[in-house]
This record gives structure tokens, sequence and C-alpha cells, in this order.
């Protein structure tokens, strides 16, 4: 079974989640789990942060149509600003999820083996799948990418709690 590595400071957790731009999969995963830590009363535990492996689109809110998803569904997909995931991240950060295999050995390769998960691993219906980039399909991509999403995220509240917890 898939864990979180460890929280670094006591009672505090940070999450990142990494895909190639930063305009698609990890600010929607970002906005979903921001969301439902709200709902756990997680909130003002854990913070929530979301880059890209390239310099693409640094700066930029949201692909449009993952922000059309998301604001469907009742998520603020507004705040979002594009960044790329930089060295100072694996000190920082707990955990990276990155969002598919490439991203998980790009992450890898930049030092983080111990604070590296693949996001998939955690998805209850299909655990180790990879999530599939949606920017050069039709809207129907988005929404996919966006269940995967939803039901990962739900699954990872529980592995967030335990971490809090040092378990």
């Amino acid at each position: 079974m898939t864990t979180l590595p460890a929280a670094r400071l006591p009672g505090r957790y940070r999450i990142a989640f990494i895909c190639s731009g930063n305009i698609c999969r990890s600010p929607s995963a970002d906005v979903v789990l921001e969301h439902l830590l709200g709902e756990h009363d997680l909130g003002d535990r854990v913070e929530v942060v979301s880059g890209g492996i390239g310099d693409w689109h640094v700066g930029n809110p949201m692909d449009p149509r993952s922000a059309v998803a998301l604001s469907d569904r009742g998520y603020d997909p507004e705040r979002h600003r594009a960044q790329q995931v930089g060295p100072g991240w694996f000190e920082r950060d707990d955990v990276l999820l990155a969002m598919d295999r490439g991203h998980h050995d790009d992450l890898v390769r930049l030092g983080g083996a111990d604070r590296v998960r693949l996001f998939g691993d955690f998805d209850p219906e299909t655990p180790g799948v990879e999530v599939p980039d949606p920017y050069y399909g039709g809207g129907d991509g988005f929404e996919e990418v966006l269940d995967m999403i939803e039901r990962t995220c739900r699954a990872l509240v529980p592995h967030i709690e335990r971490a809090l917890a040092g378990r």
C-alpha cells in the first residue's frame, strides 16, 4: 500500500501536485484537494500547491477547459497561476504527487525520490493509474480527468490525516 511521507513539521503538511505545464491536471488537483480539506477541517493544517515540470505557462491562469470543468462542479479555479517546480520544493514540501510516470521520473532525477509519489497510486478504483493529459483533446477529457482527480483526492484525505498524526 502506498503511503505519504511523514510530515516535516508536527501537525503541518504540505502537498505539491506536479504535471507538465501546471495548467490542467495539477492545478485541478490543487483546487479539489483544498476544497476537500476545508470540508474536513484540515485547511489550516495542510497547504496545497501545484507546479509544472516545464516553464511554458509560468504566470498563466489555468487552461480555460479545466477552469470550466471545475466551475461546473462548484470549485473556484480563479486564483491559480502556473509555476515551475524547482529544487527547493524537495526541502519545502512533504510530498510531491506526480500526475504520470514521466513526471515522477523527472522529479526523482531532480533529487526528490524519498518525497515523490505517483498520484494515481492513491486512486481507489485503479491504483497506479496515470492521469492522462487532456490538453490536446476535447472537453470530455477534462471531465474524465476531473472524475479521476476527485475520487483520488477523496481517497487521499485519510492518508493526510494519518501523516499529520505521525502514522
